[in-house]
């Protein structure tokens, strides 16, 4: 078949799912050249894969990379690959379990629980302040800086040091796209570089002074000897914060941008008819922020008939898996009342998203504010996407209220 997947292509970022509809007739995995992937664009595949311990985010833990047939990344490169190397994400096998478990005894569903008012309080101030102004944009507005206040509340991090971490979050995050070029690493490293030297100042205060904010708690969880190391931790309190909001701002810009060109569904919401918690679970899946992740294959796999040998990459096309009418009836309907919605857009398995919780708070605070306080919201002109396809999402919704 002639290969319909062309990340790199504005009109393709636009608007994926016919493409993702032809790679799911076409089969269950596709060999993608520029990329050197396996592309899995079926529900059943990608929610198996994201489950099967023969994959993982990384090779190292069992490989070099020579034993991979992999080329080390270049020494130029390594403060981002140290950074990313230690966090949750990117690790797999026993070091991934030990994080996991003493991040989740800092991290827990009472820590989210505790921060609830303070979400609510944030994303109504923020809609306030652009209704005060006659409207502007919705990503810088509101859906920008309610996450990374929350990371940062969460954290302890002081109120002027926080316009900060969104241009180091971006920089970081352009390293997650595909063929990232070398422009794109040098702003990841210098990033990796500032944003790691500011948390182990922070750290070293807050192992001086503990208050009661997370980092506090990393450095208190300790779990029959085990403690985070100080890499680990600064690893730990960038990926909540790249992960903690990247999807969360972009489900909430692309959310509305879906909401304005379903005017029966928003009037549904906005006359209560529809309840807010799926709402939001029905634009995950409808318009997925995230619309790839990427395994390496660690033993021989077969997907389809496809045999994928071990030092192949696969990528989990999550925006196609959430549209896969052999698990969602009428997928291509946006349907904000849809009940059986087991959507893939926090992940599954041992890596199934820790900040799902919290990212289900902010996004209920800041569509639930919206709807209270601006109920005419509406765009004022037609947005462009930006040019990233993996975290894909809009550049600015102008709207007015």
């Amino acid at each position: 078949m002639e290969m319909p997947f062309d990340p790199w292509s504005p009109g393709f970022v636009a608007d994926p799912y016919p493409a993702y509809a032809a790679l799911r007739a076409g089969g269950r995995a596709h060999w993608f050249a520029p990329t050197r992937q396996y592309l899995v664009p079926h529900h059943a595949d990608v929610s198996a894969l994201l489950r099967d311990r023969r994959l993982g985010r990384t090779y190292l833990h069992r490989f070099t990379h020579e034993e991979f047939g992999r080329t080390p990344p270049p020494a130029a490169h390594e403060p981002f690959h140290v950074l990313n190397g230690h966090g949750l994400l990117d690790l797999e096998g026993p070091d991934h379990t030990r994080i996991r478990r003493l991040v989740a005894k800092a991290f827990t569903p009472r820590t989210v629980e505790r921060l609830e008012p303070v979400v609510h309080r944030i994303a109504a101030e923020l809609v306030d302040g652009l209704v005060a102004d006659g409207g502007g944009d919705l990503l810088t507005r509101v859906a920008e800086p309610l996450p990374v206040a929350v990371i940062a509340e969460m954290l302890g991090i002081p109120a002027s040091d926080r316009p900060l971490l969104r241009p180091w979050s971006a920089a970081i995050c352009g390293m997650f796209e595909l063929n990232p070029d070398e422009e794109t690493a040098r702003r990841a490293v210098a990033a990796s570089v500032e944003f790691s030297a500011y948390l182990r100042e922070l750290i070293a205060r807050r192992r001086g002074e503990p208050g009661d904010d997370l980092v506090s708690a990393l450095i208190a969880a300790h779990d029959e000897g085990d403690r985070l190391t100080g890499q680990e931790m600064v690893s730990t309190c960038v990926l909540l914060l790249n992960a903690g909001h990247e999807a969360t701002v972009n489900t909430t810009v692309n959310g509305w941008w879906t909401l304005f060109r379903h005017p029966e569904q928003l009037a549904a919401l906005r006359a209560g008819e529809v309840p807010l918690s799926t709402a939001v679970e029905e634009l995950l899946r409808h318009d997925t922020p995230l619309q790839m992740f990427e395994r390496w294959v660690l033993d021989d796999i077969e997907i389809g008939g496809v045999t994928v040998e071990r030092g192949s990459e696969v990528a989990l096309l999550f925006g196609s898996a959430n549209r896969d009418p052999a698990r969602f009836d009428d997928p291509d309907r946006l349907d904000l009342a849809r009940a059986d919605n087991p959507h893939v857009g926090f992940g599954a398995g041992v890596h199934y998203c820790l900040g799902a919780p919290l990212a289900r708070l902010e996004l209920a605070a800041s569509f639930g504010a919206l709807l209270e306080r601006a109920p005419g919201l509406r765009p004022v002109r037609e947005p462009r996407w930006r040019p990233g396809y993996v975290i894909r999402g809009l550049e600015e919704l102008l709207v007015t209220p």
